[in-house]
């Protein structure tokens, strides 16, 4: 009769262990479903600064118009990226494209002391750095739970239930920094 107790008590142990891993997974998943979504809503504000932004140089540096292209495409790209993959490889090469506008920038004064491009350039710096908070907060989210797929009894709940897999950090490929004391991004 103990015996049967014993079974009955690790059987439960058990079952309440595979609960707590299982809903542990979950958590952690959604908090990295949220984060990735922070992440969107940040980038989308970017992309709607955007035309704004390439609106203002172009009416100083006309012969530029392969750069102003080049944003434009990749801007597009960006928000038709649907998976985080997408997202990442099309965020990478719309940074590298707004790099070279700003590299355009750098060389027209005209347009450095032009009050809207000022104003323009603080948004999009405000944007940058909400981006770059929501990116650390992604990883830190995704590490958690890539760390927990990995230990016990996680491990084993997620290749049970089959739903869950490891998730990729939000890597663009570039790191941004300030130029000069002006938050101008370099990309």
């Amino acid at each position: 009769m103990n015996f049967l107790w014993f079974i009955w008590l690790a059987v439960a142990g058990a079952g309440l262990v595979v609960w707590q891993a299982f809903n542990r997974l979950a958590a952690l998943d959604s908090r990295c479903d949220r984060a990735f979504a922070d992440i969107d809503v940040q980038l989308k504000h970017r992309h709607g600064l955007l035309p704004n932004l390439l609106e203002t140089v172009r009416a100083f540096a006309q012969q530029e118009r392969d750069i102003f292209d080049k944003v434009t495409a990749a801007r597009g790209a960006a928000l038709r990226a649907r998976t985080p993959e997408q997202q990442m490889v099309a965020e990478a090469d719309l940074s590298t494209r707004l790099a070279q506008l700003l590299t355009v920038v750098e060389t027209n004064p005209q347009l450095q002391s032009s009050t809207h491009f000022q104003q323009l350039r603080m948004e999009i710096a405000d944007a940058e750095h909400k981006i770059a908070a929501s990116r650390r907060f992604f990883n830190a989210a995704v590490d958690e739970y890539n760390a927990t797929l990995g230990q016990f009894p996680a491990n084993v709940v997620a290749s049970l239930a089959g739903n869950h897999r490891k998730r990729a950090f939000f890597d663009i490929g570039v790191e941004r920094v300030l130029l000069d004391d002006a938050p101008v991004l370099k990309f």
